[in-house]
Formats: C-alpha cells, structure tokens, sequence
C-alpha cells in the first residue's frame, strides 16, 4: 500500500436542482412512512437529509421513540417506473456481483418513493477527516476503495449480459464532450464571463472534442460515474457501502480512479502519492483476474482522464456557484481543480491542446 494517505478533502452537500418545498416533500413521506409502519403520521419521526447536486431528496424515517428501526426514503420529484428505473435497475446488477449498495426494501413508483437500508451518516470523507492523525488505517480505507472500483470493473460482462441500462450506456464523444462544452459555457462563460474570438473559441472547443474522441476511443469497463468519497458510505461495521449509483455505464479503466483520488481538493494531491495508488489499482485488478494494464499506459490514461473529469467538474462548479448561487460550498474547489487540470496537461507524453491549455493558464496566474 502507498505510504503517504491523501489529503483530506473539504466536501459540502447541496442540491442541483431547484425542489418543491420542503414541507410538501415531508407530508408526501410522512403520509407513506406512516402507512408502512401502521402508526398515525404525527408517530412518524423525519429527518430531512441533504443530497449532492441530485434531483432526488432523501429522508430518515422511523416510529417515534424506534431509531432503531431507521430505514431511508429516497424521494423523487415525479412518479416513476420501478421497471425502467435506473437506480433499481444498477443495484439489482451490483447486487448480483455482491457488492455492497445498501438493501433496497420497497419501491412505489406511483408515489416517487424507493425506501432503503439506512446506512448511517458517516461518508468516507468524513471518516478520512476524523482518521487524519491514523495514516495507516487512512491508507487501508482507500485501498479498500480501490478495491471496489476493480469489483466493479469484474462486474462489466454482467452488466452486458444482463442487459442492465449500466451496459448498454457509455462514456462515448457524445456524452464527454457533452461534460466539455459544459465545462466551457459554465467556466468560462457563467463564472469567468470571458469573450472569446470566433477564432479562439473554435480551437478551444476543437481541442476538447479531440479530448473526448481520444477518450471515448479508450477500451471500456463498467464505471459507477460518480465515485467520489462522498458517495462511499462507512456503516456500523466499519464497510464501505456504494450510494449514488444509479448512473453507472460503461467508459475508460481509469473513469473511477480519478474522482476518487483528485476531486474536490483544496490542494492538488502530490504526484508521488497518485503513483503509489495507481499501482494499488493494478494489485486490484490483477485480484479480481482482470487483464493486465501497462503501468505507463495507465498513467496516461488517468491523466486523460483527470483533464476531462476535472474539466467536467469545474463547469459544475461554477454553474453551482454562478447560476445557482452556491458560491460558499462551490467556488472554493475550482482554482485547485484548474490547477490539476494544467498539471495533468503538463505530464509527460501528453497531447498539447495549446488553445485550452493557454486560456487555463491566463486564469490560474
């Protein structure tokens, strides 16, 4: 195992989306959780629980004065199909594979409701700030992270076989240059308020599709999408437990990697410490009976990878931070974010794409 922990990232929750009032949410749990208890809904204790830039809330419920029986509602915004949901549809394939998403115990499309196993409040990120003076035990939770990430990847026959919504979507040009053109409006366009040449445009957004066909070109496993260590969950036992998954889809080896070990950081993290994580990743695959990766070719490609991801994030910040008005929880990630961006840039073997690259560096001097 590497023999330096990351640093510990500085994470706040808040919504994407715009949502109806809180107190009409609540009475649409509350009218259901007192029907699944069998108590009058002035029994029913709720706790309104804040989800990461999702169109979804999330609520704790149980009988008054039974904490124990504590299970959570996830609340949707409009009926839906518990046939076509996604959620649904990317647990039962984790499920299979036995990796650890929490249970699902009830579904009623007809109300928006999927209820679920509570799996506590500590995310791996908290659990990393808490351990920051234990470097070992630091050391052993994200490998252990690593870990799920090669578990995953074993599951991408599955996925395709089983005909799950994760494999037949994928991280193609569409959907990343999709990311990068996001990237672009938001960045520099909602946060920067720059204009741009028609010229300079052009070779900007020329050098983010180039970006994106070299990625979406890349030999393709079955990714979670979002595997930050917010959505790691560290249950009673001391296991980490997959949330947020219900967007997984197909897309490079080192999709996963990357948001786990350099977003959302106040500092970029220290190459030396990536390295030691990267081959923690191969010993992982190699575990799971995974073919074999070149380590020079991984670093390359997570430096691909890192460019698009932290591109990709940085636009969501600044939408948060400008168009949302989330300024206090968001802008602070997007300097270091950039600044990762140019690093990975810089790298060793890497293509140039001179006119992102010079547009970057004018903001991060």
């Amino acid at each position: 195992m590497p023999s330096e922990t990351l640093p510990i990232m500085n994470v706040q929750s808040a919504n994407k989306v715009a949502t109806p009032p809180v107190d009409l949410r609540e009475r649409r749990v509350r009218r259901y959780a007192a029907r699944y208890f069998g108590v009058a809904g002035r029994g029913v204790y709720i706790e309104a629980l804040t989800p990461d830039a999702s169109t979804r809330t999330y609520f704790r419920i149980y009988p008054k004065g039974s904490a124990n029986e504590s299970l959570i509602v996830s609340l949707y915004p409009a009926p839906f199909n518990p046939k076509d949901n996604s959620f649904l549809d990317v647990t039962r394939l984790f499920s299979k594979t036995s990796l650890p998403v929490p249970k699902v115990i009830d579904a009623k499309g007809t109300e928006g409701i999927i209820l679920q196993e509570d799996l506590g409040d500590c995310s791996l990120a908290q659990w990393l700030e808490q351990h920051a003076s234990d470097a070992e035990a630091s050391r052993e939770m994200i490998g252990n992270a690593i870990e799920l990430i090669a578990r995953i990847q074993a599951a991408s026959e599955m996925a395709v076989s089983t005909r799950s919504v994760a494999g037949k979507l994928a991280f193609d040009a569409d959907k990343l240059g999709w990311e990068l053109n996001y990237f672009c409006d938001h960045f520099f366009g909602s946060f920067l308020h720059k204009e741009f040449s028609e010229s300079e445009e052009q070779a900007i957004r020329l050098d983010l599709t180039d970006l994106a066909t070299e990625l979406a070109a890349r030999p393709r496993v079955l990714c979670h999408r979002d595997f930050h260590a917010m959505n790691l969950m560290v249950d009673s036992r001391g296991a980490l437990r997959i949330i947020d998954h219900q967007d997984a889809r197909m897309g490079p080896v080192t999709y996963d990697l990357v948001p786990l070990l350099v977003e959302r950081r106040l500092e970029p993290v220290e190459e030396a410490v990536i390295r030691q994580y990267q081959e923690s990743f191969l010993e992982a695959r190699s575990k799971q009976r995974l073919p074999q990766l070149d380590a020079n070719e991984l670093r390359y490609e997570f430096n691909l990878m890192t460019v698009q991801r932290q591109l990709k994030a940085t636009g969501t910040f600044s939408y948060q931070t400008c168009v949302v008005g989330r300024a206090e929880y968001y802008e602070k990630y997007i300097k270091p974010s950039v600044s990762t961006v140019l690093r990975a840039l810089g790298e060793p073997g890497m293509k140039e794409y001179p006119a992102l690259r010079a547009a970057l560096e004018a903001y991060a001097k």
